[in-house]
């Protein structure tokens, strides 16, 4: 049977309006496509195409079958559904998603070349399969992180594409439906607002000349400092200007971007803070386009009540309480180097270890300590070499030349101490990669900037009150209990009575409680790779004038 709509309208708009024209259309051959079950001897043409198309596809497949083929796109009765999947594609690169990929403007001209129930069952099942992608990429992210970067070892939840059809098609509000599948975290619609005002920055030419000097401080005149006061009016940092000189007024301006961006906020523009200031607006795009990537890959997480949030580029970790930081401090995460890397996932804390020993990792002791010992046998000698069944070995007893990285046959442990590597305390949510949190007698690295030092591990600055906020939990005075196992200098392990949940994240674009963005800078390149990785997916970055 062949129905002529090649000229009906197809209008699926942002403000919602359905396919209608389509609809009335195709009525008749969705009322015989519902009467013909697979089951059958004889199937319709538009039963057929969708077993043909779907077949390649075990969660289509099963879906179509358990309905009895019967459509949810293409009859009389699914416009609001057609209505609500064309409103959200149509916007979808505001997103940060690759419109592209699902092309709307070409599912639209499929409807307009319909003229059988065969055409018709291959556009339901196109019109489910574009649901999924778009589904699955707002919902857990277009990327699969740990297969752009092996440093990335988290897995965003997956949903299982039947049971999102099912629950989609049996919906009384599809719009509602589709809406909910994106991130519920304030920071995505923050993310997102920042987006479009970044974009509307863009269309206005971006921020103006580079600032061309390699530093600027108070009582500076001349041109480089008028490029500076216009580029930091253009940015929101500072008020109506005419003046051509360092003054009071740029001083604070260049403060409040410094701390900002994480920068020490002494409002000189040193060599950092205008490699920072001279980033383009596209250059802040692309770090707003991986931060809402990576907001959909915690999408599904427990964010609720407690939990402690490590963000590496910012060094920073945080307790929050209910949405409320309750707890900040500085730390120092691991070099940037292919085995020091602080990787990114989530796991729960189970408990810290007060006064603890250092079980130095066997990749540092045969690819540090090793070598020195063989130079000379005393190096290292805060550290007991430790035998096979625990024993402590004299280095005279040993020939560390007769030794290998592959056959060291002795362990190293560094009792607790005041000079211990790990501190006084450290923080256990046990994982394969051995990372933790922990003191370190190295304070000085906290007062760096940049505080990328550690082996892997993330240090924290203010490790004994974390561990008071850990235990005001489950302790009437969890100061005094924490003194009182510290002074005993035994090695004492504290359960939590109620693991906390632990994110290790890497956002180098993060919004304030307000909303307002603050930036980092990209420390292990994470974020450049990721950008690529999105290009090459579809994802498009508004461009213009830098």
């Amino acid at each position: 049977m062949v129905f002529g709509l090649r000229a009906i309208a197809l209008a699926a708009t942002v403000s919602g309006v359905a396919l209608g024209a389509f609809a009335q259309g195709t009525a008749q051959i969705a009322a015989q496509g519902a009467m013909s079950p697979v089951s059958g001897i004889e199937l319709s043409g538009f039963t057929q195409a969708i077993a043909e198309a779907a077949a390649s596809d075990p969660a289509l497949a099963a879906f179509y079958a358990a309905r009895d083929y019967r459509p949810i796109w293409t009859s009389a009765d699914d416009a609001p559904r057609r209505a609500a999947l064309f409103s959200a594609l149509d916007v979808s690169g505001m997103q940060g998603l690759p419109q592209a990929h699902y092309d709307p403007k070409a599912l639209r001209a499929r409807f307009g070349s319909v003229q059988s129930e065969r055409q018709r069952g291959l556009l339901e099942v196109a019109l489910s399969k574009v649901f999924l992608d778009y589904a699955h990429d707002v919902s857990h992210g277009v990327l699969d992180p740990h297969k752009v970067l092996s440093d990335i070892k988290r897995e965003p939840l997956r949903a299982d594409p039947q049971a999102r059809l099912t629950a989609f098609a049996a919906s009384a509000n599809p719009a509602l439906f589709i809406r909910d599948l994106a991130p519920k975290m304030p920071q995505y619609a923050q993310l997102l607002k920042a987006k479009l005002d970044l974009q509307a920055q863009l269309g206005e030419g971006g921020w103006g000349a580079r600032v061309s000097a390699k530093k600027l401080q108070p009582g500076d005149t001349g041109p480089a400092v008028i490029a500076l006061r216009d580029r930091l009016q253009k940015m929101g940092y500072l008020g109506r200007s005419a003046t051509a000189v360092y003054d009071a007024n740029i001083q604070k301006a260049v403060q409040a971007y410094q701390a900002d961006q994480g920068l020490t906020p002494d409002g000189v523009a040193g060599a950092g803070t205008l490699k920072q200031i001279n980033q383009s607006p596209e250059d802040r795009m692309k770090s707003i386009l991986v931060a809402l990537e990576r907001v959909r890959w915690l999408n599904g997480l427990d964010l609720s009540g407690r939990y402690v949030w490590v963000n590496i580029p910012d060094f920073s970790v945080r307790v929050v309480d209910d949405g409320k930081t309750t707890f900040r401090s500085v730390t120092v995460v691991g070099q940037n180097n292919s085995d020091r890397r602080t990787p990114e996932f989530s796991d729960e804390m189970e408990r810290m270890v007060i006064n603890p020993a250092w079980h130095v990792p066997r990749s540092i002791v045969t690819k540090e300590y090793l070598p020195m010992m063989q130079r000379n046998p005393n190096a290292a000698g805060q550290l007991d070499l430790i035998d096979s069944r625990g024993r402590v070995v004299p280095r005279s007893a040993v020939n560390f030349a007769a030794y290998s990285a592959r056959n060291f046959p002795f362990a190293m442990k560094q009792p607790p101490s005041n000079r211990n590597a790990l501190g006084l305390v450290k923080f256990l949510f046990p994982n394969k990669w051995n990372i933790y949190l922990h003191d370190t007698p190295s304070k000085s690295l906290f007062k760096k900037e940049s505080r990328a030092f550690s082996h892997g591990c993330v240090r924290v600055g203010q490790p004994f009150d974390l561990a008071y906020v850990l235990l005001g939990a489950q302790s009437d005075d969890p100061r005094a209990e924490f003194q009182r196992i510290l002074n005993s200098g035994r090695e004492t392990t504290v359960p939590l009575k109620q693991p906390v949940p632990v994110h290790l994240v890497y956002f180098t674009a993060w919004p304030t409680p307000s909303g307002h963005v603050e930036y980092r800078r990209d420390v292990y390149g994470r974020d450049a790779t990721l950008f690529t990785a999105l290009q090459r997916a579809g994802v498009e970055l508004p461009g213009s004038k830098g």
